[in-house]
């Protein structure tokens, strides 16, 4: 059986919890129209941000946030929050509202898609090898918790593949750093950061790469 993309298993996801809150909110407080002013804003704000327009969007669920704090609705509003803060490439905002979603509702059954999101958002934050490795460094935590706390979650083959991705980033940041203390003679340093990345990483691209360092130090002190 083929998997089903992420992009399908997040619309099926949004959908559920859409109906759901509809049903929970029931027919309290109905308009003319026969919706719940709530509704009508969850309605607006989902046509926002299925039209890419998150910043508006965002406005909207925040207004149901404050103004329908016990809505079924809030929940929806919560979750698509932090996505638009994801898609607005305000990842630490993200990760913020992500981990408050969490927090607030442990068993909600959105809790692996929130987890996954959170590692994304760490992972987005990449750059080059030559600049922070903390994004990566958190996307593995919490991508590696998605695998202990749901097994058997649809986003725990992409969370395997984004962990290794993230442990490739890391090996080519150590081997960054052991060719910069090789350049500079330091070969001691170079030489225990290459060790460290053979030792943490020896799956990694950069691995073959940090044998011939070794090499080549060995090589460098013969002659010295």
């Amino acid at each position: 059986m083929r998997p089903i993309p992420t992009t399908t298993i997040m619309s099926r996801l949004l959908a559920a919890l859409f109906i759901l809150a509809f049903v929970m909110t029931g027919c309290a407080a109905l308009s003319d129209k026969g919706e719940t002013p709530a509704e009508e804003l969850a309605k607006k704000g989902l046509d926002q941000y299925n039209h890419g327009r998150y910043f508006l969007a965002a406005e909207t669920f925040k207004t149901i946030k404050e103004r329908f704090p016990f809505s079924r609705f809030s929940l929806l509003a919560e979750l698509k929050s932090a996505d638009c803060r994801f898609y607005m490439k305000e990842y630490p905002e993200a990760v913020e509202q992500y981990e408050k979603f969490e927090q607030d509702h442990p068993t909600n059954e959105a809790v692996p898609y929130v987890l996954f999101q959170i590692g994304r958002s760490h992972y987005r934050t990449l750059s080059s090898f030559d600049r922070d490795t903390i994004g990566a460094i958190e996307a593995i935590k919490v991508f590696e918790r998605l695998l202990r706390s749901h097994p058997r979650s649809s986003y725990v083959e992409e969370a395997k593949n984004l962990i290794r991705k993230s442990k490739n980033f890391l090996a080519d940041h150590e081997l960054y750093v052991a060719n910069f203390y090789f350049h500079t003679k330091e070969y001691e340093q170079a030489r225990g950061r290459a060790e460290y990345l053979l030792s943490g990483y020896p799956d990694s691209p950069a691995a073959a790469k940090a044998q011939e360092l070794i090499n080549k130090i060995d090589l460098e002190k013969q002659q010295d």
